[in-house]
């Protein structure tokens, strides 16, 4: 486990398997509840205030560090080092750490110091396209294209294939929940 004290544990929202840990002793841990060693630690070079789950992606997690900082880790895309390292104050502890629960508004992060500040921070959008936003994504546009044939054929247009795009597809949910199990399948091969 960890070797100080542990600040936070949260589960993760599409994993009812899995939970994220930070402590003083500078690391971030995932864990599987089934087992007794950390699938993955991560050590952020300082005190570890509070980590959180994004919501709308099983394998993107922040965490807040008393040098001031905030990571921003994507596993899908990075095993190993964060996506996004931001220093937020200068003379603070950062705390306390939590994104926007609302998917369909832009991703916020809110950070809380030892100062008695909370800092609003927005993610780039680099960071936070999941199979859930490109669902959300490929629907309007699904949506845009049926609205735009429903006034006939356009003068030129190609003819729509039968059987194009007639497969169905695992809903986000599922395929986040996939895209994480994957990730720790090969975590666990890996020595």
């Amino acid at each position: 486990g960890h070797y100080m004290a542990v600040y936070t544990v949260r589960w993760n929202p599409f994993n009812p398997k899995v939970f994220l840990s930070c402590s003083a002793d500078w690391t971030v841990k995932i864990w599987d509840h089934m087992r007794e060693s950390p699938l993955m630690s991560f050590d952020l070079n300082n005190q570890v205030g509070d980590v959180a789950w994004a919501p709308w992606s099983s394998t993107t997690f922040a965490a807040c560090t008393a040098d001031g900082k905030l990571h921003v880790f994507d596993l899908a895309e990075n095993k190993s080092e964060a996506m996004c390292e931001q220093k937020v104050v200068r003379k603070s502890k950062l705390t306390k750490i939590s994104f926007n629960a609302h998917t369909d508004q832009p991703p916020v992060i809110l950070v809380g110091d030892d100062h008695s500040c909370v800092s609003s921070l927005k993610l780039s959008p680099n960071l936070r396209w999941t199979a859930v936003t490109k669902a959300e994504a490929d629907a309007r546009a699904k949506a845009e294209a049926e609205a735009a044939a429903s006034s006939g054929p356009r003068r030129g247009a190609p003819k729509p294939i039968q059987g194009e795009g007639d497969e169905q597809q695992k809903p986000p949910r599922e395929q986040e929940i996939e895209k994480l199990e994957k990730i720790i399948a090969n975590v666990l091969k890996s020595p």
